[in-house]
């Protein structure tokens, strides 16, 4: 080796060593024995499971309004964690309805018994293959849960969800389930004109394939639960239950609840929506305002 070849190697070897000290230290994974939730961080410089050190807590029997779609999810979960056949989920329907809600209260009541729960973020969906490989090995079942999920025109990202969902080489983990919320039923937006690729052959009716592409997404769910609009009878009767959790107090005077109902409605007028969500936001108002039973 020449006195040139000699310099070229020491100048390498001090690159790659000044790269190594640039590069970002590795992160530990999450130790799910100690913590039950955690999230996806992905940038430039790293991808990794970073630990939820607050966990919103939820109780499910909080939640009015949505008794059905509260046995069904809680039936798929507790089959889940059972380690029978369960399916991945989807939630959609109006805003504000308590679709993230329920499956936070999945982790809550199931959570001693081994279940845990990684939130992604829809840009992020090219990554689950790599944290399916993170954690295939654990001791745990795991909720990956997408939470307002919905794709735009000309988002090629969905194909991504797709093929994880139903259609890889890959067999599916069985310690790992999906969980998603959208307020679009085909997570895709739908327009008038493909309608006109519908075609009638005999009896049947055959959609066209911007039609079939888009429900294809969405079948790959194995269980759909719709949400709806409040009446106003269970947005008043989810009103009071927020009241009541957030440590409030509800007069038993006539007078005074139909002074809530009143007030609690044109809450709900002002924002244009009767939700549980709207509820929510009331009580805590009502709350604060009040530290006396009315």
């Amino acid at each position: 080796m020449n006195a040139s070849e000699s310099e070229l190697r020491d100048v390498l070897k001090r690159i790659a060593a000044a790269l190594e000290r640039m590069a970002p230290p590795a992160r530990a994974k999450p130790d799910f024995a100690t913590c039950v939730a955690a999230r996806w961080r992905s940038s430039s410089a790293s991808r990794y499971l970073e630990a939820v050190q607050h966990v919103h807590r939820m109780e499910a029997d909080w939640l009015i309004g949505v008794e059905q779609q509260h046995q069904m999810i809680d039936r798929n979960t507790k089959q889940f964690v059972d380690g029978k056949p369960a399916n991945n989920v989807l939630l959609t329907g109006s805003r504000g309805t308590g679709k993230s809600s329920l499956v936070k209260a999945m982790l809550t009541r199931y959570s001693e018994r081994g279940l845990r729960l990684i939130e992604v973020e829809k840009g992020h969906l090219n990554d689950l293959p790599d944290i399916v490989d993170q954690i295939a090995n654990e001791p745990y079942r795991f909720l990956i849960f997408c939470d307002d999920l919905s794709f735009d025109a000309g988002d090629g990202s969905y194909k991504a969800l797709k093929a994880i969902l139903d259609g890889s080489i890959a067999a599916s983990t069985p310690n790992v389930m999906l969980y998603a919320t959208s307020n679009r039923r085909h997570l895709l937006p739908e327009y008038f004109h493909e309608n006109e690729e519908t075609k009638y052959v005999g009896e049947e009716v055959h959609f066209g394939e911007s039609v079939e592409e888009k429900v294809s997404l969405s079948e790959r769910f194995g269980l759909w639960i719709s949400f709806y609009p409040f009446s106003q009878e269970e947005y008043l009767a989810a009103v009071r239950s927020w009241i009541i959790q957030l440590g409030g107090a509800i007069s038993p005077d006539a007078t005074a609840q139909e002074a809530l109902d009143r007030d609690s409605l044109q809450w709900a007028l002002q924002r244009g929506s009767r939700s549980g969500r709207v509820a929510y936001q009331y009580a805590k108002d009502f709350v604060g305002r009040n530290e006396r039973e009315l």
